[in-house]
């Protein structure tokens, strides 16, 4: 059954905190999982969070803290000690230590690296922040299983009962040569069945997916889904085997990169949420505000320039919103396809071939638009001219806004430009004010004003 988090246990785990039962919040704790409890310290307040954690062994705080929001985990990190937190990383794996340590200042993070007992370790944190950010290398972790390919199935055996001690999950055994130069891999089962004299080069795999230190983290991402892949190998220019990435680093990833791309489509111009500051959130919103704000006054720009057409026909006037909705939501949903083929690499092509599809798409979704719009125009209004720039109209602006919607995105990709902003505010607005000018010239051009 899940876990729940209600009103009478928070009730219960706050009376205990403020009774100081130590017991019975350790008796609470005994049975929930980390990503539980994690959630539980969301709910309670920043005292009594700090107060569970420091209750709490090492070896369970150490998988709660990994759980936590950044921002929350930077608070009650700030209330850890050195020592306190270099106990706390020496529980974890070495890619999530050194994405804690990561998160400190650099003072920080000398002084907790110096605390650490486990010398390894240490080694193993600096080697991993020396790797950029959106790197397969930040992403890796030092533990996992190799075995020397001139080693005996016997020998092999031995030697992997140590090394597994340090690895939580063996998804598989890397084989390297004397160098440590990656040559295959080799699976549990085969291991299993092979006769003890046998030598692992004779039952290992050649064949084994791996990708650069160096390699950008969203291109592992793609790889390891597209070949359902639970880890990976990582290697540096030399093939030398460095580390592993395993698939709960990717999820995150993902989910990470999922999260930024609605933000910037939403018109957010960086990380946050909903607990942040009024502050905060300001500075995230009030770019892409600003750029709506300019949108609407460009828009009442070019309207106040045809005072001429809205004088002989002020009907056109009422059917601008129509227009400009239009514009904004074909440009959205093109650049919405786009980003979202971009982000799984699905987009193949040219450029040029994308548009001309593109073209036709709108063109007949247009047409068929303008067909219902023309109808209705000409039976409300009994205006044939009327109905007809208006029609006619629509089906520009929505081929045009198709046809930015598509370019932006391909175009900012090739500039190394994350595509996700072509998504938001950005496309809604230009496609706004590219929609109304097109609609009032091929209006004025149809009616000859």
């Amino acid at each position: 059954m899940a876990f729940e988090i209600t009103n009478e246990f928070l009730e219960n785990l706050v009376g205990f905190i403020d009774k100081k039962n130590d017991s019975k919040i350790k008796n609470i704790f005994e049975d929930v999982h980390f990503a539980d409890i994690a959630e539980v310290l969301d709910e309670v307040s920043f005292d009594e969070a700090i107060y569970i954690i420091k209750l709490l062994d090492s070896e369970k705080t150490s998988e709660i803290l990994t759980e936590l929001d950044e921002d929350t985990r930077e608070k009650i990190l700030e209330n850890f000690s050195a020592k306190e937190i270099a106990n706390e990383v020496e529980e974890m794996d070495s890619d999530d230590a050194a994405d804690i340590i990561g998160e400190l200042s650099e003072e920080r993070q000398k002084r907790v690296i110096n605390e650490l007992e486990d010398t390894e370790l240490a080694e193993d944190i600096k080697e991993l922040l020396s790797y950029g950010d959106d790197t397969a290398g930040s992403l890796m972790a030092k533990e996992l299983v190799k075995v020397y390919e001139t080693w005996t199935v016997a020998g092999c055996m031995r030697r992997i009962r140590g090394q597994a001690q340090e690895v939580t999950r063996v998804h598989s055994i890397y084989v390297v040569d004397k160098g440590d130069r990656l040559v295959g891999r080799l699976s549990l089962k085969d291991l299993i069945v092979a006769k003890s004299d046998q030598k692992i080069a004779d039952i290992s795999k050649a064949k084994v997916d791996a990708v650069n230190v160096n390699e950008d983290d969203e291109t592992v991402a793609r790889i390891m889904v597209k070949y359902d892949l639970e880890a990976i190998p990582v290697v540096d220019d030399n093939n030398v085997l460095l580390g592993r990435i395993t698939i709960d680093d990717i999820v995150d990833l993902l989910k990470e990169e999922a999260d930024k791309d609605y933000q910037m489509a939403a018109g957010l111009t960086q990380d946050v949420d909903s607990d942040d500051s009024i502050f905060e959130l300001t500075k995230a919103r009030l770019p892409w505000l600003f750029l709506g704000l300019i949108g609407g006054v460009g828009a009442f720009i070019i309207m106040e320039g045809f005072q001429d057409v809205f004088s002989k026909y002020a009907s056109l006037f009422f059917f601008t919103p129509l227009i400009a909705a239009m514009a904004g939501n074909v440009g959205v949903q093109s650049s919405a396809i786009i980003v979202q083929g971009l982000a799984n690499d699905d987009v193949k092509g040219s450029i040029n071939s994308r548009l001309l599809k593109e073209m036709l798409l709108a063109a007949l979704n247009g047409v068929i638009l303008a067909l219902f719009l023309f109808l209705f125009v000409w039976v409300y209004e009994g205006k044939i001219d009327l109905a007809l720039a208006i029609s006619v109209s629509l089906v520009v602006v929505i081929i045009i806004a198709g046809l930015i919607g598509t370019f932006v995105p391909l175009f900012l990709n090739k500039r190394g430009v994350d595509p996700a902003i072509a998504t938001g505010p950005f496309i809604t607005t230009s496609n706004d004010i590219f929609g109304i000018l097109i609609y009032f010239m091929i209006a004025k051009m149809i009616l000859g004003i």
